[in-house]
């Protein structure tokens, strides 16, 4: 396992390349991200000059994590507006790059609307154009003012569950500034820990198949200079047995209206570990994730990945041989069974963490409040 030892880190962002931002150079607008499939080895952005790349960029992981998806759906929109191409048909692939999320369609239909509004009032494709922009702009802030917003509930939160402080948190697969405008979900809210000096411990899964906690929560725990540990997805039912996990962070890529919550890939069992451990299980997410339309957990559509992610594995500089460009470590032939999420039940949910405050118990009528609530700020 890797150890970082802790120290207090400053409150303040952490310098590095912004997981995702719109540029206007000379030769026209673009979308620019950080690829994510190349860190911690190196820090290379992608340039999206049309939709078609910027939905490639999203189905291979380069941007990831329910709130950036949404923020690059509304700027997907955009720059398919401001370069030419065809708005609707732009909106309808990039909506269904990753079916599981449903930020990204969130995203996706607030800036096509706008689009529609200003075509239809104003019959000028520049204008509307402009719309779709200042939509996905309006989501970028308002996704960053969020991030903050439930740090500050996260933390009040553990504060509450765990009065002694000195919080060991475990969390699953990558929830910080590389999937948000701000620093993050459930990730924020272990920095809010560390930064007001209760942080004793994070515990960061290491997410198979594609390492999101050991390449990227790792990486983004170092350069916040906090005390982390880097453990394989098995190794935690021992952590549970130990009595070293306090409590599970986990973020969202879809929360159903009963409070089932679809997650990447190995969040259910750690809820399964910490019920019978006695250990809080909390799911941050913004209100967005929370989707209304889809009643239950079994109504979640979960995208299922290529079986290459399972029988190779990636490394960079490092001669591949494999279908999907990685080492193979299965024999050729090999079936994978590889889905991207799976579902947990509200039950096994002690609270779900929103920007407008905390849901617990979980249940579908205090879901549903919080969205009427969230819908009368976004109103008023």
């Amino acid at each position: 396992m890797a150890d970082q030892d802790a120290r207090n880190g400053e409150d303040k962002r952490p310098a590095g390349i912004p997981a995702l931002r719109w540029e206007e150079p000379p030769e026209g607008p673009v979308l620019v991200l950080l690829d994510q499939t190349r860190l911690p080895a190196e820090e290379v952005e992608l340039v999206c000059t049309d939709p078609a790349a910027l939905v490639a960029a999203i189905r291979s992981l380069a941007v990831r994590g329910a709130p950036l998806l949404g923020i690059a759906g509304g700027y997907g929109v955009a720059l398919a507006a401001v370069r030419g191409f065809e708005v609707e048909e732009a909106a309808a692939a990039l909506a269904g790059a990753r079916p599981t999320a449903v930020n990204l369609a969130v995203g996706v239909r607030r800036a096509q609307a706008a689009h529609r509004e200003a075509l239809a009032r104003t019959g000028d494709t520049r204008q509307a154009a402009r719309a779709a922009l200042s939509a996905a702009r309006a989501l970028h802030r308002e996704d960053t003012e969020a991030s903050a917003r439930m740090a500050a509930h996260g933390l009040a939160l553990l504060d509450e569950l765990l009065p002694a402080g000195g919080h060991r948190v475990l969390t699953h697969c990558n929830t910080g500034s590389l999937v948000s405008g701000g620093e993050g979900t459930a990730f924020a809210v272990a920095l809010a820990a560390h930064r007001s000096g209760r942080l004793r411990r994070l515990w960061v899964d290491e997410t198979r198949p594609l390492l999101q906690g050991a390449r990227l929560t790792a990486y983004e725990a170092a350069r916040n200079d906090m005390a982390y540990t880097l453990l394989t997805d098995n190794a935690a039912g021992s952590l549970f047995a130990a009595g070293e996990v306090d409590a599970v962070l986990i973020g969202a890529d879809r929360i159903a209206a009963d409070g089932s919550v679809a997650n990447k890939v190995g969040s259910y069992p750690l809820a399964v570990l910490a019920r019978y451990h006695h250990v809080p299980f909390v799911v941050v997410a913004p209100v967005t994730t929370v989707d209304p339309d889809t009643p239950d957990g079994a109504s979640i559509e979960v995208e299922q990945r290529p079986g290459y992610e399972v029988t190779e594995v990636t490394a960079p500089q490092v001669p591949v041989a494999g279908a999907g460009g990685g080492i193979p470590v299965a024999p050729l032939g090999t079936q994978a069974y590889n889905p991207a999420f799976d579902v947990t039940p509200p039950e096994l949910v002690t609270a779900i963490v929103t920007e407008e405050g905390v849901v617990s118990p979980v249940t579908t009528e205090a879901l549903a409040s919080l969205c009427a609530r969230s819908r009368q700020v976004t109103i008023s």
